[in-house]
């Protein structure tokens, strides 16, 4: 098979290409743009474009498929060319289909917790020593990539995202996947630059239980209305599962399950992570393992990359990064760490950088999610509104938005960097939540900056 991929640069796209060559395939790509740590990976397994840009030269009829990423456009020359030349044309999530149409499909959506629950199950699965192909979007300890394709493993774990699926496939990727099983998380309204209104963000969830395949399984959060108002409607033969969070207690900083008599540590925290891991467990189960198997696994799993990752520490001050950035994630992320670190002050700072966060209309979503932080600090890049061509936001919209007015606000990273570093942290935690980075300060540097100072 001759498979040429646009736009490879891409944090799934760079790693299908690579689990496509591991699997035999003749593997070509081209990108425009190609940033680390993409260009270093692919350069490793010999697939780094050797100029960057687009040539049609690479679409030629002995290609078997062509896949194209989001970040191509429409008249992207070598998607002309190739759909000129009547070459078949997936987006990555069809092509997820067709490689694991003869396995069983496991998929994974929700609005939040996706990835967590991903790496739950793909971190038990391995260490019991399953066979399994999976697409996963973070990078997990253990797993040299976030997408494996093999022709021998009987399953594949797919982590569903309900974004578009390519520039010429407005399609939700999720409603491509067709699961044998599914695990839906929640809905908290996202993506309002496709999905304008609430309701219209439901309805890709209503088609998505269309999507399963007959007599298939949904496993659900039974704690979230809007997502049980759905499964309730919903008329078809799927066996449903629901699950809510687990009975635990935290003892020393370290919660642990309660099961039985017995007490399992696990080395995660918060009621959102515990509700993604009976997800994981309800999945486990349905694959065939026993409660205990997962028990026993889930000790050792550490978290998912960029979720509640712990930065560093002394007896000061502790230091958390996470991806939170939609409203119902930033509330959920700050209770988990104010639960968790009750007897520490909780300094919270969220980056807006997504379109929907930067949205007016969609502001008003972030009403008291910061309320259970001790102090609130709220920046956004004004080089990024520059580009995204928004107006700049000033401190009092931010607080008004959030209905908080002790809210900090900065629009510079060098004053933001200046003000984090100059807080006194004793006896404090300090939780740094963006999809963005900051405006490119570097959260290492800083972090070994704050502990040298007690």
């Amino acid at each position: 098979m001759q498979i040429h991929l646009i736009a490879v640069g891409g944090s799934v796209m760079h790693n299908l290409a690579i689990a496509l060559s591991k699997k035999g395939y003749r593997v070509t790509g081209s990108d425009d743009m190609i940033f680390e740590p993409s260009k270093s990976r692919l350069l490793k397994h010999g697939l780094l474009p050797t100029v960057e840009g687009w040539n049609v030269n690479h679409i030629h009829a002995d290609l078997d498929a062509v896949i194209l990423g989001m970040h191509a456009k429409t008249d992207n020359p070598e998607l002309l060319k190739a759909q000129e030349m009547g070459l078949p044309i997936y987006s990555y999530p069809e092509y997820i289909y067709e490689q694991s149409k003869n396995k069983l499909r496991v998929v994974i959506g929700g609005s939040h917790g996706k990835t967590t629950i991903t790496s739950m199950i793909m971190h038990v699965l391995n260490e019991h020593g399953k066979n399994f192909d999976y697409l996963v979007g973070a990078q997990l300890d253990g797993f040299d990539t976030m997408v494996k394709i093999t022709t021998d493993a009987p399953l594949m774990i797919i982590e569903g995202d309900e974004y578009l699926a390519s520039p010429v496939d407005q399609r939700p990727k999720f409603h491509l996947y067709k699961p044998n099983i599914a695990v839906l998380s929640g809905i908290s309204w996202d993506h309002i630059n496709v999905f304008p209104t609430f309701d219209i963000y439901l309805e890709q969830f209503i088609l998505f239980l269309k999507t399963i395949e007959l007599n298939g399984t949904l496993i659900y959060c039974s704690e979230d209305p809007e997502l049980t108002k759905i499964v309730d409607m919903d008329s078809s033969n799927l066996v449903k599962i629901p699950y809510g969070i687990p009975l635990y207690k935290i003892e020393s900083g370290i919660t642990q399950l309660i099961v039985g008599q017995k007490l399992i540590p696990l080395q995660i925290f918060g009621d959102h992570n515990l509700l993604n891991l009976n997800a994981a467990k309800s999945e486990c189960v349905a694959l065939g393992l026993t409660e205990e198997n997962f028990y026993v696994a889930i000790q050792s799993f550490k978290g998912a990359a960029k979720r509640l990752e712990l930065l560093g520490k002394n007896e000061h001050v502790t230091i958390f990064k996470d991806f939170a950035h939609s409203p119902s994630k930033v509330r959920a992320t700050i209770h988990a760490v104010k639960m968790q670190y009750s007897n520490q002050k909780l300094v919270s700072v969220l980056e807006l950088h997504t379109f929907s966060s930067l949205n007016e209309t969609f502001l008003e979503q972030y009403a008291g999610t910061m309320d259970e932080a001790d102090e609130a600090i709220v920046f956004c890049n004004e080089q990024n509104l520059m580009h995204k061509g928004i107006k700049k936001i000033d401190l009092l919209v931010i607080r008004k938005f959030f209905n908080n007015l002790e809210l900090e606000y900065f629009t510079s990273p060098e004053k933001l960097e200046e003000c984090l570093i100059n807080l006194n942290y004793k006896n404090k935690a300090l939780l740094l939540m963006s999809s963005g980075n900051f405006g490119n300060i570097n959260l290492l540097t800083l972090k070994d900056k704050i502990l040298s100072k007690y």
